[in-house]
């Protein structure tokens, strides 16, 4: 579990400042035929930016998360794993929280179904169901690869899908700031280029 009353107060507060502007919380729905279900849910936390720098410090601080660099040339910083997800993610953003109404609704939508996907309610068609229910008002709805019927009618006939197969290692996401596409993980930069200066004009009391 993630000791956050050890990180700087400027610090949390800089990040989620950040998250509030650029970061999302999402749900991404992958269809498989070697699993359980017609379909594999995955909860993700996401920003993504040009400079590397900054997402270094949430690398840091979180203590979780991978950061890849696209061909364009854009970094991402993503958590994609249920673990630091609830261990790290959510009570990071629950000791520093937002301002804004959409990201603070996003964040506790977010935090429910990480509930979820640890009871295990994801592994059933009842709990796809409540997942679908619950992320229908993230991200203000989204450009979505799949929808709601598109997944649901996927139990009826796994060889049905109303959607083109997702690209090889391409990561489909809900809502998702950016195309997430697979490339190798890279080193995070370092963090000394980060100007304190920053965290003195986005700090928040």
């Amino acid at each position: 579990m993630l000791n956050v009353t050890g990180i700087p107060v400027e610090v949390g507060f800089y990040l989620a400042g950040f998250t509030d502007g650029e970061g999302s919380f999402n749900v991404s729905f992958r269809p498989r035929q070697d699993y359980p279900l017609p379909w594999k849910v995955s909860l993700c936390f996401n920003i993504s930016q040009r400079d590397p720098v900054i997402l270094s410090l949430f690398k840091r601080h979180l203590e979780c998360g991978t950061m890849r660099q696209r061909q364009d040339g854009v970094w991402y910083y993503e958590v994609n794993n249920i673990q630091p997800i609830s261990d790290n993610v959510i009570p990071f953003f629950r000791r520093f929280n937002f301002l804004s109404a959409k990201k603070k609704r996003d964040f506790a939508k977010f935090a429910e179904l990480a509930e979820l996907f640890r009871a295990g309610r994801h592994l059933r068609r009842e709990g796809i169901e409540e997942i679908l229910q619950i992320r229908r008002d993230m991200n203000d709805g989204g450009n979505r690869r799949y929808t709601d019927e598109a997944i649901l009618v996927r139990f009826e006939n796994p060889q049905r899908l109303h959607a083109r197969p997702p690209e090889a290692g391409r990561m489909i996401q809900s809502g998702l700031h950016g195309n997430m596409q697979s490339a190798a993980e890279m080193s995070a930069p370092d963090e000394s280029k980060f100007n304190d200066s920053a965290s003195n004009n986005h700090e928040r009391s």
